[in-house]
Formats: C-alpha cells, structure tokens, sequence
C-alpha cells in the first residue's frame, strides 16, 4: 500500500481507502462488513469514511460494530464521519441538520456513540451551510479540536471561494481551518479537482479524499448492456443516480476508456482507479465495495500505475474531454 499525507498536515493516509456509503446496511450485512473491512486493513487500507445520513446512522452503527469486534489498535485507524444532512431523513427538526455550532456537536458526539470511538480522525462538513456564518463553523470546528473529539476537520463538496472563506477566517482569528476537501473525481467528473482547486492547493495545502471513482459503478462497465440485478443503479430511490451517469455521450466514452484498458491488458474498474492516484492532490482514493473479490481485485489497481505513461493520460484525456 502507498501512503500519503493529507495536504500540508503530518497525517497519512492509504491510498485506497474503504467507504460504507450505499452498501453498509442496504446491501451488505455485518458478517459480509466484518470480512471487508478486514480485508481491506490487511491490505494496508487505514482509513475507513463514514457519515451521520449514510442509512441514516446505521451505517455508522455497522462500522462501530466492526471496530468493536476487531479490537484494532485505535492509532493504526483513521475514522471519519461528516454532518449537514442529519440522519432522521424527511423527519429532521430545524436543529437536526446543517451546519450549526448546535448540530455539528450534537452530530459529532452520535458519530463517536455509534462508531464506538473516543474520536474522530477527520470530521467533514458534508455540505455549504448559506444560513450559517462561517464563522461559526469555523469556531465550532476549532472547539472540538480542543476538546480532542475531532483530530482534522474538512468540507465536502465546497467550492473554491467557500473553502478559502474558512481560511480567511480561521487566519483572521487564530483558528485551525479545513485540511481536506472530500470531493467527487473520476476520469468523467474532474474539472473541479484539476482546475477550481489548482490555487487552494498552492495558497492552503489542501488534502482531496476522492468518493466515487468509478462513478457509482458506471466506469466499471457493467453497465453498457443495461442495469444488472442487485447493481447500484437497480437500488431504489438511487434513479437520481442512474439518471446522471446512463447518458448517450457517457456510454459512448466508457466504451472507448473500455478499448484503452483493453490495450493495457487491465481492467476497466483498476485503470479507473489508479487514473485517480496520477493526481499528486489525491491523499485517498475511497473504494465501495459488495464482494471480497471486487475488494482485493480494486486494491490490486495500484499495481497499473506504473502503466498509465503520458501517452495512455493523453488517449483518456481524448476520449473523455
């Protein structure tokens, strides 16, 4: 396993790392959670991502299960969770959600409960707050760093100017701002981590932990011949999912990505993946998966980077550009 750090901070983190997102609870159970995880650990995998609305908190639960069970050693594990959605779904009150100094501790102490942890190692904003200051965000976040419940804090899908707001902040009032941006980057969604960033990682050292980088399953391949049974896409409720990736011009460009790991002689899901730890702002890669074959074949993907010369960048860069 390649490790690397997170921005300009001190912590490291497995290039590949493991996510609950989707599959914990809907699709998988805890026995079939227990043996990926462990797979994953024992592959060198250190960082396992979590978050208060994934299956609304029972994916927490899961994932707490599992650490309890493995009885790992805490300083070998890093652990995340991120709040704004809350996990009470349609049925969350005005304080259950957002970015308020009210939610975000209140969110943090259920992630610790149902994670079974004393802390968390990264802690996420999942989403921009407009009707909370940033300031008060940045204070709150500042807070639980000094009362050891949180290590790092970061955003998830901010953008540029929101990300560097906090900056401002936290520089104006001698506050610990964000490391890391939990963003979506895969070879067919990458403008946002190749260019609006490009200045962050200059002025700030910001950290990038990549989810779907296989597009939910659609840079995989499978597919192109329709939706098959059990796949992410046939989950319900995930038709806001499928609508975004089942597109002419994108089935079209997956065939020709499909024709260059041909070439390779690799498959489409490990040239996906390693494609996304060519990006040196890339401090993880998070990988979902269902089956302990899929798992262990993911984790071998780091083995392609050695093949993606400037020449296959260029032929991917022209087929999905």
């Amino acid at each position: 396993m390649e490790y690397r750090r997170i921005g300009n901070t001190g912590l490291q983190l497995s290039a590949f790392s493991f996510g609950s997102w989707v599959s914990f609870h809907k699709q998988i159970d805890d026995a079939l959670a227990d043996k990926l995880m462990g797979i994953a650990y024992d592959n060198g995998v250190n960082f396992f991502d979590n978050a208060e609305t994934y299956a609304l908190g029972e994916s927490e639960k899961m994932m707490g299960r599992i650490f309890k069970k493995k009885n790992w050693e805490r300083s070998s594990f890093v652990v995340s969770s991120k709040a704004f959605f809350g996990w009470h779904g349609k049925d969350n009150k005005p304080n259950q959600m957002g970015l308020s100094r009210k939610h975000l501790v209140e969110a943090c102490n259920e992630a610790l409960q149902r994670l079974q942890v004393d802390y968390l190692d990264l802690y996420f904003c999942h989403r921009p707050d407009e009707s909370t200051p940033i300031e008060e965000v940045v204070w709150t976040m500042n807070m639980l760093i000094h009362q050891g419940k949180i290590l790092y804090w970061g955003t998830s899908e901010w953008n540029a100017a929101q990300i560097m707001e906090a900056h401002r902040v936290a520089q104006q009032y001698n506050l610990i701002g964000p490391k890391v941006e939990q963003s979506q980057y895969n070879i067919l969604k990458r403008d946002k981590i190749e260019t609006e960033f490009k200045d962050v990682y200059k002025n700030v050292g910001l950290g990038i932990t990549a989810w779907s980088p296989l597009a939910a399953g659609f840079l995989t391949g499978k597919y192109l011949d329709g939706i098959p049974e059990g796949s992410r896409f046939a989950i319900k409720g995930m038709d806001w999912l499928s609508s975004q990736w089942l597109q002419k011009e994108k089935m079209e460009q997956v065939r020709q990505l499909k024709n260059i790991a041909d070439d390779l002689g690799v498959s489409m899901p490990s040239m996906a993946l390693a494609w996304t730890l060519k990006n040196p702002n890339i401090s993880s890669t998070i990988l979902g998966a269902t089956k302990e074959e899929q798992l262990l074949q993911n984790l071998k993907a780091l083995e392609v980077l050695p093949l993606l010369n400037d020449d296959i960048l260029e032929r991917i860069n022209q087929a999905t550009i």
